[in-house]
């Protein structure tokens, strides 16, 4: 084969970094601002139509609620749309974090703007018209709890690095390439002891070829053979708690070995630090628009009571304190947001775990790596480049295939430094 001819066997990079599930989230965003702008004309006429003020101002609210919900909308379309435009260096994966970090800043307005209505209100008390302010109250929280349920997809989940259907902390399949093959492979506990169960796309899988091993924290192992289940196989051994550990899938193919590796971690007890290492999986743009949601939703649970006790005891300031409230609730979300979102934006590490990975699988042969870059290009897809110095006779490929178990290192650049290099 010639040099030319062998050029042609590295195909181009990919630079689709969307979530897995984004169409899907950007149909969601839609429906929610359908709703919101259904409601806010019925409002506004409703308002018209009965000489309503206080009806109409809500409508006018709704109105900027779907505005902010239009923001995430525009962010999955334009980044679907433009996910081949190659002028898009790393793809546009980060349009969502761009959204939810204009999202927060508005968020932050909207919580100094309550805060600064509420603390008028306190030193100015107003008359308040309980029987039409409640029910409207009433209203807006029934709203944004079908809002919320839209955006979920119509159950309830999580937005973190993965969604638990089965006992608390089970996880969605996770899909990897093998081979020949596209496999999903999960944690699956519905009822039943827990085991790995592994589906192909297309294609049959041979149960014998198929083995995962677990490696602990504390650095047991463990080795998982499979059987053919009809449809799925599935480990003959139960998976033994905690479920957080490193999986070593491996496949056997015309006598050679494919193999990947996968993190499963315990999301039922995260603390802050496990948190943190999943979080380049967050689709910050959904998490922007369910946020915008529940510090609605937030507020009208707290403008209901205030409105309740100001009414039955004559405590006027409990409304403006409410809202106060509110805004605190709303102000401390948007930090959150600003600061996960802008961390994104400015490339920092999303991952140091995965970092220290990488680190450790390049040195563990005698290698240095001398310059390390981990970023995140979309939802669950991470960037890394980097640079090995070495005195043997590996070349970049040779780094690029041990790095191939990461799933979640969807573009990786490997420079090599060799000695005469360095010194000539």
């Amino acid at each position: 084969m010639s040099n030319a001819e062998e050029l042609f066997q590295f195909p181009p990079h990919d630079h689709l970094f969307l979530g897995k599930d984004h169409e899907k989230a950007e149909r969601r965003t839609w429906a929610v601002i359908v709703l919101c702008t259904i409601m806010m004309i019925a409002e506004i006429i409703g308002g018209a139509l009965f000489g309503s003020l206080a009806l109409i101002a809500d409508g006018l609210h709704m109105s900027t609620h779907a505005g902010a919900l239009l923001l995430a909308a525009l962010a999955y379309t334009y980044a679907r749309k433009y996910a081949n435009d190659r002028s898009f260096s790393f793809g546009t994966g980060k349009f969502g974090d761009l959204a939810g970090y204009s999202s927060a800043i508005v968020l932050a307005m909207i919580a100094l703007l309550i805060g600064y209505e509420a603390v008028s209100r306190l030193l100015e008390p107003v008359a308040i018209s309980f029987n039409e302010a409640i029910p409207i109250a009433v209203l807006g929280l029934v709203v944004n709890v079908a809002s919320a349920w839209l955006l979920s997809g119509g159950h309830h989940h999580g937005h973190g690095h993965a969604h638990g259907h089965h006992h608390g902390h089970a996880e969605e399949p996770r899909r990897i390439a093998l081979g020949r093959h596209i496999l999903d492979i999960e944690v699956f506990e519905d009822g039943v002891p827990p085991r790995f169960r592994v589906r192909a796309e297309a294609g049959a899988l041979p149960a014998s070829g198929l083995t995962i091993e677990t490696t602990r924290p504390d650095g047991s192992r463990q080795l998982f053979a499979f059987e053919d289940r009809g449809g799925y196989l599935e480990s003959r051994d139960e998976i033994p708690e905690p479920h957080a550990f490193l999986a070593t899938v491996r496949l056997m193919q015309a006598g050679q070995a494919q193999e990947r590796e996968l993190e499963f971690e315990e999301h039922e007890h995260e603390d802050a630090h496990h948190h943190d290492a999943g979080a380049h999986h967050r689709d910050n743009n959904m998490r922007a628009a369910v946020v915008h949601v529940m510090a609605d939703a937030a507020v009208s649970v707290l403008v209901i009571v205030g409105l309740l006790l100001a009414r039955a005891f004559g405590w006027l300031w409990m409304d403006p304190l409410a809202g106060f409230i509110g805004a605190l609730v709303i102000a401390n979300w948007s930090v959150g947001l600003l600061r996960d979102t802008g961390g994104i934006l400015l490339d920092r590490t999303p991952d140091p775990r995965m970092a220290e990975k990488v680190r450790m699988l390049i040195e563990a042969e005698g290698d240095r790596v001398t310059d390390l870059h981990l970023w995140r290009l979309g939802p669950g897809h991470l960037g890394a480049i980097v640079c090995v110095a070495t005195t043997g006779k590996r070349e970049a490929a040779h780094y690029r295939q041990r790095l191939a178990r990461f799933a979640d290192l969807s573009h990786v650049t490997v420079e090599v430094q060799h000695p005469h290099s360095l010194t000539g």
